[in-house]
C-alpha cells in the first residue's frame, strides 16, 4: 500500500536544473509535506531513482537524455514487480494540446510548461486524493492507454526483408522470415533464427521501425518476436505470459504493454 499522504514522496526527473529547482519551489508550497527526493537529470537516473527509493510520485519531463519520459513508464509498466505499489506518474512537457490529451489519459496528470501555481494544485490534489485512497497505477490499463504513444512511426519504405551480420569472414545475410526474434544486448542486437545466433551493430528500435509489423511485434523493450513462428501463450506461475516458439527451445516474456495481444492464444 502506499505511504498516506503526510509521508508521500515525490521524484523530479527533469534535465533542465533551472526548471527542476522552479518545480521543487512549486511542489514546496503548494505540497509542504511532500518529501522530495534528489532530482533525476536523465532517463536512466529516474529509473534508478525509481526502484532504489520507491517514491509515491514521479514528475517525468517526456523529454530527458538517455531515456525519455514515457520510455521511463515504459519500463515501470514492464518491469514493476507484481504487488508492490507503483508510483503515480506525472508528465511534465512542452507538447501541443493534442498530445497532452494523450498524456493525459496515460497517467495519474499531466503539468503543462511553464507550470503554473493553479495547475500546480490542481495536480497536487488529485495526487493526494489518490494517494489518501490507496488509489495506485492499475498497471494492465495503464499498459493499454500508454501502449500507443510508444508505438513505433510506420517505416516509410517497405519493411526490411533481410539483415546483414557482421562476421570475421565479412557481412552475413539474414532472412528476416527466418528469424524466431530479436533482442537487445548490450550494443547489439542478437537475431535468433533457423540458421542459429548472429550480432547485429545497431538498436532494436532502428530495427523495429523498419520490419514488417503485421509479422513483428515487440513483446518487451527488449525483445521483439517473429509471431510466424508463436505457437502458444501461456501464464506461468507469477503470472508472466511466456510465448513458445516453433523451432526454438526457448519462451520469450511479454510486458504488459502487450499481453492484451495474445489473450486468444
Amino acid at each position: 500500500m502506499n505511504a498516506p499522504a503526510a509521508r508521500a514522496r515525490g521524484l523530479i526527473a527533469e534535465d533542465e536544473p533551472l526548471l527542476a529547482q522552479a518545480l521543487h519551489a512549486q511542489l514546496a508550497q503548494a505540497w509542504p509535506e511532500l518529501e522530495i527526493l534528489p532530482h533525476a537529470t536523465d532517463g536512466y537516473a529516474a529509473l534508478e531513482e525509481l526502484e532504489a527509493r520507491r517514491p509515491d510520485v514521479a514528475f517525468l519531463d517526456i523529454r530527458m537524455p538517455g531515456l525519455t519520459g514515457l520510455e521511463v513508464a515504459r519500463v515501470v509498466l514492464e518491469d514493476w514487480p507484481e504487488g508492490t505499489p507503483a508510483p503515480l506518474l506525472v508528465f511534465v512537457t512542452a507538447y501541443d494540446a493534442h498530445a497532452v490529451e494523450a498524456f493525459e489519459l496515460a497517467a495519474a496528470d499531466y503539468l503543462l510548461k511553464p507550470v503554473t501555481a493553479d495547475r500546480l494544485r490542481a495536480c497536487v490534489e488529485r495526487l493526494r486524493g489518490r494517494l489518501h485512497a490507496r488509489e495506485g497505477i492499475d498497471l494492465a490499463a495503464l499498459a493499454q492507454r500508454l501502449s500507443p504513444l510508444l508505438a513505433p512511426a510506420a517505416a516509410a519504405q517497405a519493411p526490411l526483408r533481410y539483415l546483414q551480420a557482421g562476421t570475421p569472414q565479412g557481412v552475413r545475410m539474414l532472412r528476416t522470415d527466418t528469424l524466431y526474434y530479436l533482442r537487445a544486448a548490450d550494443k547489439y542486437v542478437i537475431a535468433c533464427g533457423d540458421e542459429g545466433e548472429a550480432l547485429l551493430r545497431t538498436s532494436l528500435g532502428a530495427l523495429e521501425a523498419q520490419l514488417d509489423p503485421a509479422r513483428f511485434l515487440r513483446i518487451h523493450r527488449n525483445t521483439i518476436v517473429n509471431l510466424d513462428y508463436v505457437t502458444q501463450a501461456e501464464r506461468d506461475a507469477r503470472g508472466q505470459v511466456r510465448l513458445h516458439l516453433r523451432g526454438s527451445p526457448e519462451t520469450l516474456v511479454v510486458s504488459r504493454l502487450h499481453q492484451e495481444r495474445f489473450k486468444a492464444m
